[in-house]
């Protein structure tokens, strides 16, 4: 494996670290919002954050890029703070994977907090625990699977996301050039055999992860 492989790899998995941090903060409040609320937003909610599923990855990466562009909306508040713009970044690469694997990881995390049911928590009120109290100590170490089966979900999501990246961070050797993107280029200049190596690679990962994941259901429906 070369040095640029190397490199997109290194990207690839920091950029996977990163995302998968922030959307188990952000996806969290949300998952639970959704799985406790009665309101009327509940179900636009809920189509909002589960509609990358569904959208092309370029519907998507290009709205963002108009969204964080010098003429957009994101794009004039960085400008007026003094930053960086975001298209053609690692922090844009950061923004644009948070919301193409948002439902990811709010999906597993909300059927978590809604297998719960009112009992425990009701028990919890019935002790005078506090809302939060009951969220920190009961709730989340319940839900718990869920949240690490999201975490695993969302970080190999980010790590095989092509078409997104793409858009938003283009193909920057070492600053955006993550590993679908490398593997992209490598079959554009016909070298098949580093193509091959990587491709190979995320295979196997992404085989590895699918039998966690299935390890581990198999597991909990034994207890």
């Amino acid at each position: 494996m070369d040095a640029a492989s190397l490199a997109a790899v290194w990207l690839t998995v920091k950029l996977a670290v990163f995302v998968t941090l922030l959307l188990v903060l952000i996806g969290t409040p949300i998952a639970w919002w959704l799985a406790r609320t009665r309101s009327i937003l509940k179900g636009p909610v809920g189509a909002l954050v589960t509609l990358p599923l569904v959208l092309p990855p370029t519907v998507l990466g290009f709205y963002l890029l108009l969204l964080m562009g010098p003429h957009g909306p994101a794009g004039r508040l960085t400008d007026s703070l003094g930053l960086d713009r975001l298209p053609f970044s690692f922090a844009g690469l950061v923004v644009a994977s948070v919301f193409y694997s948002l439902p990811f990881v709010v999906q597993p995390i909300q059927n978590a907090f809604e297998a719960i049911g009112k009992r425990p928590l009701e028990a919890a009120a019935s002790l005078r625990a506090s809302p939060w109290d009951s969220f920190f100590t009961v709730a989340l170490p319940l839900a718990r699977p869920g949240i690490l089966t999201a975490a695993i979900l969302g970080f190999a999501h980010t790590v095989g996301e092509f078409g997104v990246v793409l858009m938003i961070g283009g193909n920057i050797p070492g600053k955006t050039q993550v590993l679908s993107v490398k593997i992209f280029d490598y079959v554009e200049t016909m070298e098949y055999a580093q193509a091959h190596w990587l491709a190979g690679g995320m295979v196997c990962f992404s085989f590895l992860v699918l039998l966690f994941l299935y390890s581990g259901r198999r597991k909990s429906s034994w207890i």
